[in-house]
């Protein structure tokens, strides 16, 4: 089976993080969120990818190439103007072999059973199976309404608490019939949830909801993109983090990382401007339960994070107490990683 990955998104909510860098190249344990799909896609058998893009695809295609550093073929299409979810898809469908398809979105962060969602398109000849995942605050998400073997009868996009009847929600990911894919218009804007899923459900095709366990998160704002972070470092999300996270030798570009004892650890980031990027951070951290009295802190049973600039030179120090001395290690060099990206 062949995968179209959507990447052409700019994330605009996640700006305060991103600035220009596109939504899929955010780091997430020291890989871009997008190459943490296309390994999970590896490991589920799918090595040949066609990745949708439009915001900035030059950044995605320099940063990936043809795919062969992580053993993959990767091939692109680039929309000069948006066509939709499912309008990328069809913009992509001559690079398809007239196979099942599955389709993933580049910006989301989970580690789910790819391989048991196409086992079970296969077994119920729906047009169209999507991969669905309990979620106990779903506002932000499309739910839907399946019956007892699974056929989804209806669609409630991004639902008001008193329309939410399900906490089953669409997370995006599909596998689609040859027949589903010709259903897509070619060459105009068409969306899956809003065009084609209930136009294919009006003709009386079959529509499989697939439950499926693991993490799933769209990463789609600063509080998503830092409970993410902290969901990878904990282990609840199961990823491979990059060669340089991995690496315990890492330096910033002035020091190494000094750790006071087991539980404790200091980084340093140097910047240009301290107070410029300390105000990004402030503005980005306001949807999370930050406390700005000395620095900026973050804080849970877990773990303590500070952030704060130096006095005596341009740098922001990166201040970790947690009860393991390897989860205050990955959350420092995690935090690190974003002051880059912030720093441009």
């Amino acid at each position: 089976m062949r995968a179209i990955v959507l990447a052409g998104g700019q994330g605009t909510r996640l700006k305060p993080v991103t600035g220009g860098l596109p939504k899929p190249l955010v780091p997430l344990l020291g890989r871009p969120l997008l190459e943490h799909i296309l390994l999970l896609l590896k490991e589920h058998g799918v090595s040949q990818v066609c990745l949708a893009l439009h915001y900035r695809p030059e950044d995605i295609i320099s940063a990936l190439g043809d795919g062969s550093r992580l053993g993959m073929q990767l091939r692109y299409r680039v929309e000069r103007a948006e066509l939709g979810t499912a309008g990328a898809v069809r913009n992509c469908s001559e690079m398809l072999d007239g196979d099942d398809t599955l389709v993933i979105c580049g910006d989301a962060a989970c580690d789910l059973d790819l391989t048991a969602l196409c086992r079970a398109h296969r077994e119920s000849g729906a047009a169209v199976t999507l991969a669905l995942h309990r979620e106990r605050e779903p506002l932000r998400y499309g739910l839907t309404v399946t019956d007892r073997e699974g056929r989804i009868r209806a669609f409630i996009e991004k639902p008001r608490w008193d329309q939410v009847v399900s906490d089953m929600v669409n997370t995006g990911i599909y596998v689609l019939s040859p027949r589903a894919i010709r259903a897509i218009p070619e060459g105009r804007p068409c969306d899956f949830a809003r065009d084609l899923f209930p136009k294919l459900l009006q003709q009386g095709e079959r529509l499989q909801g697939v439950p499926l366990e693991g993490y799933w998160c769209d990463v789609g704002t600063p509080r998503s993109y830092y409970q993410c972070c902290v969901d990878a470092l904990d282990g609840k999300l199961r990823l491979d983090p990059g060669e340089a996270f991995r690496a315990a030798s890492l330096r910033t570009a002035a020091t190494e990382p000094s750790q006071e004892d087991d539980a404790t650890l200091r980084l340093e980031v140097p910047c240009r401007d301290r107070a410029g990027l300390m105000g990004t951070l402030s503005r980005w951290m306001l949807e999370l339960p930050a406390d700005y009295s000395d620095g900026i802190r973050l804080q849970d049973p877990r773990y303590a994070l500070r952030i704060a600039p130096l006095a005596e030179r341009s740098a922001i120090q990166i201040t970790v107490n947690a009860q393991d001395a390897e989860f205050a290690r990955r959350l420092a060099f995690s935090a690190r990683d974003l002051i880059r990206v912030l720093e441009g």
